[in-house]
């Protein structure tokens, strides 16, 4: 009877440790779901990008250094939003603020061109329930997700999420 309490707390374990690793903020996790409100009071979701690249953007209209990266981020959703990956088809962006005020929020995503339809905001700034499933510590912050939402790279400002689009592309023949 040990014998078998045993066995089955160890598969128990295995289990729960390989479920653990299907969800969760590393490379080659699966990406944690996002539901929320956008500008207009619609319901968007991150699972609706399925089958796309998405970069999963963490900001705030507040944010300086946020504000200075979204450039780059216009740049690259105008440059891959049509482009095929070997890992998707399209790039999009999946906007999440870290605002409290609903009218800076739709101001900066304006004023910046942030043309991607998909925004969400709770408007709760650091208590955000969305940077607390994805653990935000400092904006702008990101990850980079395949067509299945896996996640396949962070924390990419600058060039650097050019080069890891431009990694990906499929190469025609």
């Amino acid at each position: 009877m040990k014998r078998f309490i045993l066995l089955a707390a160890i598969i128990f374990m295995g289990t729960t440790f390989i479920n653990a690793q299907e969800l969760g903020l590393n490379i080659g996790n699966k990406a944690p779901e996002l539901i929320g409100k956008g500008p207009n009071g619609e319901t968007i979701k991150l699972s609706d990008l399925k089958g796309k690249v998405v970069l999963i953007d963490f900001w705030a209209a507040w944010c300086g250094p946020c504000r200075r990266e979204n450039p780059t981020v216009v740049a690259n959703y105008q440059k891959y939003r049509d482009a095929k990956f070997t890992v998707g088809k399209g790039f999009t962006v999946f906007g999440v603020s870290l605002d409290d005020s609903p009218e800076r929020w739709k101001a900066a995503i304006e004023q910046d061109g942030l043309e991607w339809p998909n925004h969400i905001c709770d408007f709760q700034k650091w208590n955000s329930k969305y940077r607390m499933i994805y653990q935000v510590r400092g904006i702008p912050d990101n990850y980079l997700i395949d067509e299945n939402g896996v996640i396949i790279a962070k924390k990419l400002r600058g060039p650097s999420l050019d080069a890891a689009l431009h990694k990906i592309l499929r190469e025609e023949l």
